[in-house]
């Protein structure tokens, strides 16, 4: 059929067969026009009303449509109705509802949650005021008919997410609505919801168990805020009891339970209604866990008793509390009564129901901890909780190590939950702890050759926890001579003699290397013990690993391992560097080797490779040397690069020797960090090496191709070079800066202007004549790129802009706070003012107060230098001009929020601005203020008074407030 234009008649046929998803798009193009037209329309959504009252169309997508319409119209339309238009919506879902109980065929599920959705809609707006019945008009029509108790539920949920749920945000005009419609409903029918919802439960739960799931849900919804003795009688509670028994609404059941064993209430009732409930479960045989086999309500079980058992510690907590005692202690009873239960569903093989657990165990354990003396029972309860998590932290057979996915993540974070436990079993008995994991671990270490890689896996592990989860830093562990120290002694000695970093499991494997170097402080205790962990670090086991994810991590260990243990490697390092050379290799992009490390790895070995030259014993020129021999095949590798990616023509190729060559800088960069303030670059006689880097690396600025990338990686080297190299490194500024300012995008500046920053901070007075030179066509650049047009939607180059313009006048603060004005002041008078009028729009015109901070800091600054009697020519007047215009200006702007934090601490930069003038101009100021500035603003005579008094007070503080409250009422 052809596509015509949009017929006049009321309900546009055509349009409607743009409904059905399988359409043409001029068909969907003309639904979308026709679904606008009849929302907008004053009376054009009826005839979807009477389409719906009616039946009249048969199509699942139209009678979505209809209710659509008549959602737009509840929702954003409904005050503006007349009140028999408001009527024919009421009777339209009436009528629809009755359509419902005569139909044999049952709604789609997503036209039962729309027209759910459009009646709870309609109750929110209606029950207050002219619906009170709802619920009674709603029951009456639905009567027990199956098809309108559905959509009776559905409803009902439908009105909890718009007024009960707390996951949803609403204003506090919405939420003191919701909290009146509650209280009317507590009132007026919630007796007679209860009854109904008891009605459908008994009625169904044989023959239509999706509704009775469906029951069960709402009432585990609405118990949270309704009166509990409604639903926790024995009717209703024997009633969900049964569903226990019943498989297919077991698991409802459940949830039903906890919503109501969760509702917040007295701690003597509380345990009251925990334990009836209790009882009866019990003697239902439900506590018989191993003899259930349907692993899914296990887990909705599991997470019941979690509920109860944390009630019951709650009870408990605030009961001792209140003084209670012989309360408390029956609860303490009742809670004791419940472990046997929490241990058998910790132990369960599934994780799910045994995490479902874990946090009634954390509970219990944080009671054990509070109480004076634990009972032999506590003692055995706590063993029985530690045997239970050394048997759950064991990977099982299926755990993925190569592709971890879904049910691997999963494993990881519920291994987390089991190691909380484990840190709160050690603040209940560190003994136990430590007797349990050292047992374990001893045995398991002495037959590792024929154990499962899981249970050398875990008894590592375990080991490794202890660290934390004893109370001492990892050092103490081997100072002193406590039974800690020797026991945690002896299973490191244990774990390195038997040799189980052999063990041919990467999970095995990591584990040894990451307990290694947890307890690094034990090898400066037995220092005889470091050739065999280096070798393990160093060949197949380590760093020569078969697989990349152990070589990955073990680099970085290594660099840990190292770091810690300097002092003790004077005699290895030549031979580490020797083994590590091919490590330390630049791996060109055309090779076609795949290397051992990835870049990210190399780092950390570069960054080895400093430390151990750099805090080794040898002479300065060894030093050299060494440094020479680690950094030289860099250097050279980079000058011939750098002389391909001139040469080359393909843009991959490009990106990919740009990218080397940023990864030979950044590894330079690497060793730099080893250095010291003990251990300086100059010390280690190795200036030479990192001048000769600055010589090899700067030409790579100039570079007329992948030019962001390379001035990326040279300007860090720089900032690295500038601490390391001190005033070494000021020859090589200035022409480092002419090729950085040439051709910058906006990310270039930026990232230039910190650099600046830092020369300028750090050598002050040496760099003036360097900065006076650079200023002007740093600040021009900067200027060019703020002044280029850019798409109004476009966000980051917005943002860009932004970023730069408080760059920029972070630049201007370090000058004028480095006590270097004269960078500024020899610009020439042209230059000055046009800079000076940046920072003015800076602090006025941008609606950024991180910005305008900075720049009222800045114009405080340069009224302290220059606005004094001898300070520069024409300052003052540009004061009173434009300074202090602008101290009153800025927080009069809409966009001046003084609610906000930021913003007020610009206003305190502003005022203490406006101080500092009154401080260098005196009463010449106050006058100024008091005779013409503030009349031009109208401000009345008065309050000028009050002002200027204030302004005199040598109290900032006052001030402030004093501004503050000022630009306050001057806003309203």
């Amino acid at each position: 059929m052809a596509c015509k234009s949009a017929l006049p008649t009321i309900m546009d046929e055509q349009a409607l067969m743009g409904l059905n998803p399988n359409a043409d798009a001029c068909y969907r193009q003309r639904a979308l026009a026709y679904f606008e037209q009849l929302k907008e329309s004053q009376d054009g959504w009826e005839v979807c009303a009477e389409a719906l009252a009616k039946g009249i169309y048969g199509d699942d997508h139209v009678k979505f449509f209809c209710f659509q319409v008549l959602e737009h119209q509840i929702k954003f339309r409904h005050g503006s109705l007349a009140a028999a238009q408001q009527q024919l919506i009421r009777d339209t879902l009436m009528k629809w509802l009755q359509l419902q109980l005569m139909s044999t065929q049952s709604e789609k599920p997503f036209i039962k949650n729309k027209a759910a959705q459009v009646l709870a809609l309609t109750f929110i707006r209606e029950y207050l005021t002219i619906w009170p019945k709802f619920f009674f008009d709603l029951l009456s029509v639905v009567g027990l008919n199956p098809h309108g108790l559905d959509i009776y539920l559905r409803t009902l949920m439908a009105i909890d997410a718009e007024v009960v749920d707390r996951d949803i945000l609403h204003s506090p005009e919405e939420t003191r609505r919701n909290t009146l419609i509650k209280d009317h409903m507590r009132d007026s029918c919630i007796p007679a919801l209860v009854e109904s919802w008891y009605q459908i439960l008994q009625t169904y739960q044989r023959s239509h168990s999706e509704l009775t799931c469906q029951c069960l849900e709402v009432v585990g919804a609405y118990v949270s805020w309704i009166d509990l003795n409604l639903i926790a009688n024995d009717r209703f509670v024997n009633l969900l009891l049964s569903h226990m028994s019943v498989e297919e609404l077991r698991e409802e059941a459940c949830d039903c339970l906890f919503e109501i064993i969760n509702k917040g209430m007295d701690p003597v009732d509380k345990t009251k209604l925990v334990e009836s409930l209790s009882r009866v479960l019990q003697s239902a045989g439900f506590f018989n866990v191993e003899q259930e086999e349907d692993v899914d309500f296990l887990a909705k079980f599991s997470r019941l008793v979690n509920g109860m058992g944390q009630a019951l510690v709650l009870s408990w907590t605030k009961l001792t509390k209140s003084g209670d005692v012989k309360v408390a202690a029956e609860t303490l009873q009742a809670l004791e009564a419940k472990v046997p239960l929490m241990l058998q569903l910790l132990i369960h093989e599934d994780d799910d129901i045994s995490a479902n657990i874990v946090a009634f165990c954390y509970d219990y354990l944080h009671v054990l901890k509070q109480l004076p003396l634990l009972t032999d029972q506590q003692k055995n309860n706590a063993e029985a909780i530690m045997v239970a998590v050394m048997k759950k932290l064991t990977y099982d057979d299926e755990y993925n190590f190569e592709n971890e996915g879904e049910d691997e993540a999963m494993f990881v974070e519920y291994r987390k939950q089991l190691k909380m436990l484990l840190d709160r079993l050690a603040q209940v008995s560190p003994e136990l702890v430590l007797e349990s994991v050292s047992r374990v671990f001893t045995s398991t270490m002495q037959g590792w050759q024929t154990a499962r890689f899981m249970e050398v896996e875990v008894a590592i592990r375990l080991f490794y926890m202890l660290g934390e989860a004893l109370p001492a830093s990892h050092g103490a562990h081997f100072t002193g001579d406590s039974t800690k120290a020797s026991a945690l002694q002896d299973m490191m000695r244990t774990l390195i003699s038997s040799r189980v970093s052999e063990y041919q499991h990467t999970s095995v494997t990591l584990e040894f290397f990451e307990t290694v170097v947890r307890y690094d402080k034990f090898f400066i205790v037995e220092p005889q013990h470091i050739p065999s962990v280096l070798m393990a670090f160093l060949d197949h086991r380590g760093l020569r690993h078969s697989s990349p994810k152990v070589r990955s991590r073990v680099s970085y260990l290594f660099s840990r391992f190292i770091k810690t243990l300097h002092k003790h490697m004077n005699s290895y390092i030549e031979d580490i560097l020797s083994r590590i050379q091919d490590l330390l290799e630049l791996t060109a992009p055309e090779n076609g080797f795949q290397a051992l490390l990835s870049s990210d790895d190399q780092l950390f070995m570069f960054e080895t490779a400093g430390v151990l030259i750099v805090n080794g014993e040898s002479p300065a020129d060894r030093k050299q040397a060494l440094m020479r021999s680690l950094l030289t095949p860099l250097l050279e590798a980079f000058r011939l690069l750098l002389a391909k990616l001139t040469q080359e023509g393909d843009e991959e190729r490009q990106t990919a020797l740009a990218d080397c060559l940023s990864h030979a800088v950044g590894f330079a960069s690497r060793t730099s960090k080893a250095f010291s303030n003990k251990q300086t670059v100059k010390l280690c006689g190795c200036s030479e090496v990192y001048l000769d880097c600055l010589q090899t690396f700067l030409p790579a600025l100039s570079c007329p191709v992948q030019r962001g990338a390379l001035r990326s990686a040279v300007r860090s080297f720089l900032h690295r070079m500038i601490i390391c190299l001190e005033e070494e490194v000021l020859p090589f500024i200035p022409a480092a800066s002419e090729h950085m300012l040439k051709e910058c995008e906006p990310k270039d500046l930026q990232e230039f202007i910190p650099l600046i920053s830092q020369i300028t901070a750090k050598f002050k007075s040496q760099v003036s004549p360097f900065l006076q030179q650079i200023f002007m066509p740093l600040v021009l650049a900067i200027f060019e790129v703020l002044s280029q047009p850019a798409e109004d939607n476009d966000q980051t180059a917005a943002l860009e802009k932004q970023m730069l313009r408080r760059s920029y006048f972070s630049f201007i603060q370090t000058i004028a706070s480095s006590g270097m004005n004269e960078v500024m002041a020899n610009q020439g008078a042209d230059n000055i003012e046009r800079v000076l009028f940046t920072i003015i729009q800076g602090a006025v015109d941008f609606p950024d107060p991180i910005a305008q901070k900075t720049c009222f800091i800045i114009l405080s600054k340069l009224v302290e230098l220059w606005g004094g009697k001898d300070g520069l020519v024409g300052f003052p007047d540009f004061i009173y001009k434009h300074i202090v215009p602008a101290c009153f200006l800025a927080p009069l702007k809409p966009t001046f929020d003084l609610s906000d934090a930021q913003t007020v601490l610009t206003l305190s930069e502003c005022t203490l601005t406006l101080k500092m003038i009154h401080l260098r101009r005196g009463l010449e100021f106050i006058q100024f203020l008091q005779q013409e500035y503030l009349p031009s603003l109208q401000v009345s005579p008065e309050i000028t008074q009050e002002l200027c008094q204030v302004l005199q007070q040598p109290d900032t503080k006052v001030l402030k407030n004093y501004m503050k409250a000022f630009f306050q009422r001057a806003k309203l």
